[in-house]
């Protein structure tokens, strides 16, 4: 393994020590907060039903570039059907394993280890850095990011550049980068036809022909519309490299 991964590894082992099952936070957050107290940064806990949220900040000056993330995870399920305990990372066959080894901790690890040498490189760096974790993306996700807005809204803060540290990669480390993130949307449609004879179906309206032509004409395909745009870094180009536009399902 490359050595410059080893500092990222050995916090993110740490945090996947944490049995942080959604949306128990389990120390994760204070884990995150003692080493980022050191680098400058102000450390806000802003606990909300259970859920536990960090709102770290370091510096006043815009632009303000914000990491966002979540310390909780979903439930293993049977953990016969592990091959290693869960909440023990274990590296075998050059992946780490373990709960929340992929979503999201290594992330959460791999923000903190750039950070601290970004910083080291650029002690003097215009501009401020943050990040957001929240214990509730799992779950029902009310108490969670939502609430820490809130609380910046109020205070007349605001967030210049969001990364979501979420894995979005689908064959190699960094291969796609998605602009937005996926939403809901719920609600009632009604399609009237016009009832006919079967003599005369071109004096008819099928109203499930009708819903099926509006189905069409929304994106619908398997997701039903295109709420983000993927963007896939061409093979062999660098991750600088402007990428073109791929289909979403």
């Amino acid at each position: 393994m490359d050595t410059a991964a080893l500092p990222t590894q050995a916090l993110a082992r740490e945090l996947i020590a944490r049995r942080s099952i959604t949306p128990d936070d389990a120390g994760c957050q204070a884990l995150l907060a003692e080493r980022l107290a050191p680098l400058g940064f102000q450390c806000e806990t802003l606990v909300v039903n259970g859920v536990t949220n960090l709102w770290a900040r370091r510096g006043t000056a815009r632009p303000l570039v914000c990491f966002a993330g979540h310390t909780d995870v979903v439930p293993t399920g049977p953990v016969a059907a592990w091959q290693s305990d869960p909440f023990v990372p274990t590296l075998r066959d050059g992946c780490l394993y373990g709960r929340g080894a992929a979503d999201m901790k290594s992330s959460l690890a791999a923000f903190v280890i750039a950070i601290e040498a970004f910083l080291a490189a650029h002690p003097g760096a215009p501009g401020s850095i943050a990040l957001i974790i929240t214990s509730d993306e799992e779950g029902p996700s009310v108490d969670g990011t939502a609430k820490i807005v809130e609380r910046l809204a109020a205070a007349g803060e605001t967030i210049d550049y969001c990364v979501v540290g979420e894995p979005s990669s689908v064959e190699n480390l960094g291969d796609m980068i998605k602009n937005g993130r996926r939403g809901t949307l719920s609600g009632t449609l009604t399609v009237i036809g016009v009832q006919g004879h079967i003599a005369y179906p071109h004096l008819a309206r099928n109203p499930i022909h009708l819903a099926r032509a509006g189905h069409r004409r929304t994106g619908g395909t398997r997701s039903g519309t295109r709420a983000t745009s993927t963007f896939r870094r061409p093979p062999g180009s660098a991750p600088t490299s402007t990428p073109e536009p791929a289909p979403t399902t």
